[in-house]
C-alpha cells in the first residue's frame, strides 16, 4: 500500500502521455475539420488540467504521509517537479488557453501552451522515476505490491 505514489505519478505522466502525443494528434488526422479538432482538444486539455491538478494535490498530500516515511521523503525529493507541472498545468488553462480560443496571435499562443505542455510532461516524468529509482544502497525503490 506505500506504493500509492508511485501509482499517481504514473497515471499523471502516462494521462499527459497519451492525450498529447496520441489522442490529440489523431483528432487532428480524423476529424473533418481542424477547427472541430480543435475545439475537442480543447476540452480534452482543459479536462487534463483538472487531472493534473488532482493528482498533483494527492502527491503533495504523500509527502505529509507518516505511516510511510519512505515514500514520503522520495515524494518530497520531487516536490519542485510536482508543484511546476501543476502550475503549468493551471498557467495554461487560465492564461494561454484562453487567448488561443480568442485566436489572439494564435501561432505564439499555440507555441507558448505546447512548450507548457511539454514542461508539464517533463515534470510529470521526473517526478516517476524519482519515484522509483532504486534506493542508495542498491535495492529497489518501490515494491508494487
Amino acid at each position: 500500500m506505500n506504493s500509492w505514489p508511485v501509482w499517481v505519478a504514473a497515471l499523471w505522466w502516462g494521462s499527459l502521455t497519451t492525450l498529447g502525443f496520441a489522442v490529440v494528434p489523431l483528432l487532428f488526422a480524423y476529424l473533418p475539420s481542424p477547427a472541430l479538432a480543435g475545439m475537442a482538444a480543447s476540452r480534452l486539455f482543459q479536462f487534463q488540467t483538472w487531472v493534473s491538478a488532482v493528482l498533483g494535490l494527492l502527491l503533495l498530500m504523500a509527502t505529509r504521509a507518516q505511516r510511510f516515511p519512505a515514500m514520503a521523503r522520495r515524494v518530497h525529493g520531487a516536490l519542485p517537479f510536482i508543484v511546476a507541472g501543476m502550475l503549468l498545468a493551471l498557467l495554461v488553462e487560465f492564461a494561454v488557453a484562453p487567448r488561443i480560443l480568442a485566436r489572439e496571435n494564435l501561432r505564439l499562443w499555440h507555441g507558448v501552451g505546447s512548450a507548457m505542455y511539454l514542461l508539464q510532461w517533463i515534470c510529470a516524468a521526473v517526478t516517476f522515476a524519482r519515484l522509483i529509482q532504486p534506493d542508495a544502497g542498491g535495492g529497489v525503490g518501490v515494491r508494487l505490491d
